[in-house]
C-alpha cells in the first residue's frame, strides 16, 4: 500500500512539473511580441519594402520578436491589414495605398499600427496609430546636387514610380539640388506608373538618356532596377533610392554613384525597440524622420564599392547637408 501511494505521489509530482512547464511556455508565447509587415506590392525590390523587412528582422534577432509578412500584390489592402491585425500585436503597413488604416485601427484598438510613408486621416483621434513620414526632399536635394556635378551633358533625369505627391516630393528636391549646383542644368523626368516592372523602368530610363540625361535618379521600387539595367547597357550613371543600393543591388555598383537613403528599417526598429524596452508608444501623431535625425542621408556603398564620387564632392555634399539641417537652405516640398 505504501509503495502504491509513493508511486502515485511521484506520478502527481511529474504531472505537475509538466503542467507548470506547459503554462510557462504558453505564458512565454503570450509575452512574445508579434509584428507583421504588410507591403502594398512585394518584397525583393532591394529598396523600400526590403528595408522595412530588414528592420523587422533585426527586431527578431535582437529581441525575439515574432515577425510575419504579407504581400498585397497591389490589391486587397484593407483585407490584408485586417488579416495582420487579427494575428499581430503591431502591424506595419508600408506604402501610401493603406489609406483605410483608420477604419481598421478603430476595429482593432488593442493593435498598434505603424504606417510608413503617409498620414492617416484624423490621426489625432487614432491613439493606436503612428505615422512615419520622411524628409525625402532633403536627401533628394543632395542627390540632385551630385547628379548635376557628375553630369557631362548638363542634363540629369529621374524616373518616378507614379505621378503622386510622395514621388514628386523626391523630384522637387532633386531638381532644386541640381539647379543649386548648376543653374543651367536641364532636369528631365518621366513616370513608369508601376513599382513592379523593371522592363518599364528600363524603357523610361533609356528614353531619358535619349534626351541627353547621363545621370538618372530612380524613385520607383522594383521598377527602378530596370533603370540600373539601362544604365549598364547604355553607359550612363544612376542614383539609387531608400536603401544603399550600391550594396543591395551590388551587381550595378559600377553604374550606381550613390543612393538617397531613407532609414525605413531603422525607423521601424527604433519605434518598436522603444516600446519593448520602455513601453513607450506615442500614437495619434506623425513623426517626420529627417536629415537632422539621421534617418535621411546620401550613401556611397562600403569599402568594397566603386567610388565614382570623389572626396572633394563628398565634402561639399556634407557642407550642404549641414546647411539644410541648420535651415540655411530651404528645400521645396509637395507635402502639405
Amino acid at each position: 500500500m505504501k509503495r502504491a501511494v509513493s508511486v502515485l505521489l511521484v506520478f502527481i509530482m511529474i504531472f505537475s512539473v509538466f503542467t507548470l512547464a506547459g503554462c510557462k511556455d504558453k505564458e512565454g508565447e503570450d509575452e512574445q511580441i508579434t509584428v507583421c509587415v504588410v507591403v502594398s506590392s512585394a518584397f525583393g525590390d532591394k529598396s523600400f519594402n526590403d528595408s522595412a523587412k530588414e528592420g523587422a528582422d533585426k527586431l527578431a534577432k535582437d529581441y525575439g520578436v515574432k515577425v510575419t509578412t504579407i504581400e498585397c500584390q497591389e490589391e486587397a489592402y484593407k483585407q490584408k491589414m485586417i488579416q495582420a491585425a487579427e494575428e499581430s500585436d503591431i502591424v506595419v503597413p508600408v506604402g501610401w495605398q493603406f489609406h483605410e488604416i483608420g477604419e481598421v485601427a478603430k476595429e482593432y484598438p488593442d493593435t498598434k499600427f505603424i504606417w510608413v510613408d503617409n498620414v492617416a486621416d484624423g490621426i489625432e483621434d487614432l491613439p493606436n496609430v503612428l505615422c512615419i513620414m520622411y524628409a525625402q526632399n532633403e536627401g533628394s536635394f543632395l542627390a540632385g546636387y551630385i547628379a548635376a556635378n557628375m553630369s557631362k551633358n548638363d542634363v540629369v533625369g529621374a524616373v518616378g514610380g507614379e505621378d503622386s505627391g510622395t514621388i514628386n516630393d523626391f523630384l522637387v528636391g532633386y531638381e532644386q539640388g541640381a539647379k543649386y549646383a548648376n543653374p543651367d542644368v536641364k532636369v528631365v523626368k518621366n513616370y513608369a506608373n508601376t513599382y513592379e516592372d523593371p522592363a518599364k523602368g528600363k524603357e523610361c530610363a533609356l528614353a531619358l538618356n535619349g534626351q541627353g540625361a547621363d545621370v538618372v535618379f530612380q524613385v520607383a521600387g522594383n521598377t527602378g532596377n530596370g533603370v540600373f539595367a539601362a544604365a549598364k547597357e547604355a553607359g550612363f550613371y544612376a542614383i539609387g533610392v531608400d536603401q544603399d543600393q550600391k550594396i543591395s543591388a551590388a551587381e550595378y555598383d559600377e553604374q550606381i554613384i550613390c543612393s538617397m537613403k531613407k532609414e525605413v528599417g531603422n525607423s521601424i526598429y527604433d519605434t518598436i525597440k522603444a516600446f519593448i524596452e520602455n513601453e513607450t508608444w506615442e500614437g495619434g501623431r506623425v513623426w517626420t524622420a529627417d536629415m537632422s535625425s539621421g534617418y535621411v542621408s546620401i550613401a556611397y556603398g562600403n569599402d568594397d564599392s566603386t567610388q565614382q564620387v570623389n572626396d572633394k564632392l563628398k565634402a561639399k555634399v556634407e557642407e550642404i547637408a549641414a546647411k539644410i539641417v541648420a535651415g540655411e537652405i530651404k528645400v521645396e516640398t509637395t507635402r502639405q
